[in-house]
This record gives C-alpha cells, sequence and structure tokens, in this order.
C-alpha cells in the first residue's frame, strides 16, 4: 500500500526548538512508515511555505496544486493524506478561511479529476493544527488563532460536501506554545499513531 503524504512545514517536520528537521523516527510521516511496517510506502511530500492558494514571496513556488501532480504521476497511490491551509492563515495573504476552504476543495476536486476513470485513492484531509500568536511569529500570524478556528469548521464543511474523510487534528497535534506554529515532538508520534490506526481500518475495509 502507498501513502502519500502532502503537506507544509508541519509534514517536512521542521522542528519548533531549533529551526531544523526532525530525524526520520521523529517526524509524523517517516514514522507512519515505520509503525505501519512491512507492505507499506510512505512518500513523504512536506514543504515549508507550500500554501492552497497564494505562491508566497521569496520562496519559490509552493502552491500546493502544481505540486501535486508528479506525485500522481509517479506512484501508484491507495490513499493520499493532505495537510494544508497553515501557510495560507498568514496576515499578508488577508484570507478568509472560506476563501482557504474554497481552495481545498478546488484541490480535492483537481485530484478527482486526475482519476476520472481510474480508482480514486482513499483521501484525508487533515486540518491545520492551531496556531499561537506568539514569539517570531506574532505578527506573520496576525490573526490566526481566531481563523484557524473556523478553518477547521470550513474543511469539515467541504469534505462533507466532497464526502471525503477529515480529521480534526486540534486536540492530538499541538504546535510549540512558544513558537506557536511547528508540531512538538509528541504532536508528530500522536498524529502517526492516530494515522496508523486509519490506514490499517480501512486496509482491512478493502481485504
Amino acid at each position: 500500500m502507498n501513502i502519500l503524504c502532502f503537506g507544509d512545514s508541519n509534514t517536512y517536520g521542521i522542528s519548533p526548538v531549533d529551526g531544523k528537521r526532525f530525524a526520520a523516527d521523529e517526524r509524523w510521516p517517516s514514522l507512519l512508515g515505520i509503525k505501519l511496517g512491512a507492505g507499506y510506502q510512505v512518500i513523504e511530500a512536506g514543504q515549508p511555505n507550500r500554501t492552497l492558494v497564494n505562491d508566497p514571496p521569496f520562496s519559490g513556488d509552493k502552491l500546493g496544486i502544481k505540486y501535486l501532480e508528479p506525485y500522481l504521476a509517479a506512484y501508484h497511490l491507495d490513499v493520499i493524506v493532505i495537510q494544508l491551509g497553515t501557510n495560507d492563515l498568514k496576515r499578508r495573504f488577508a484570507l478568509s478561511a472560506a476563501d482557504i476552504a474554497n481552495a481545498l476543495e478546488a484541490l480535492i476536486l483537481d485530484i478527482k479529476n486526475y482519476y476520472l476513470h481510474r480508482e480514486l485513492p482513499k483521501l484525508m484531509i487533515l486540518s491545520p493544527p492551531a496556531v499561537y500568536e506568539v514569539g517570531a511569529y506574532q505578527s506573520i500570524y496576525a490573526g490566526a488563532a481566531a481563523k484557524s478556528s473556523e478553518l477547521v469548521e470550513a474543511f469539515s464543511e467541504v469534505c462533507v460536501k466532497q464526502q471525503t474523510l477529515f480529521l480534526d487534528i486540534t486536540a492530538i497535534a499541538t504546535p510549540s506554545q512558544q513558537e506557536g506554529v511547528h508540531l512538538i515532538l509528541e504532536s508528530h508520534k500522536s498524529l502517526a499513531e492516530h494515522l496508523q490506526f486509519l490506514i490499517v481500518k480501512q486496509k482491512s475495509h478493502r481485504l
């Protein structure tokens, strides 16, 4: 079973402590692969600054939709896990929760269109984690704390409409209270364990 984990810096595994990348046995996608074991391949496709809506200036072309299709073409995928939306909350983009949710729906529809005459992989949409407006990110993410909670509801509504599995991770995967944006080590472990359970359950239902 091939599982694509497509997201931003929290999928890539940026540590809130030193800004470096967590080790392979620490960040949630690779940890998920370790936990699942033989018969599963987890493809890590996290990219810092990746967005649903905008191409951030000064950091290259990180728009989610443009970067997803090469992975769809390169692998026979059984599950696609998407964790995006946090970077769209940056103050400079001035996006509403509805704007970001509409972009998520566009991404889901793009995936469905790509697999129009083939079996669609199981889609799992993760909510963005909570955002704390603290430290170095306080100005960058001004207003994001309230908007991130609105985004959970907006994403949930999109997933109900598109009949796509939605997982609200805000209770199981929290960012650093000092840094505010990136998941702490324990959150990576919790998320990997939760997804392991869901993916094994999904596979057993297919048999």
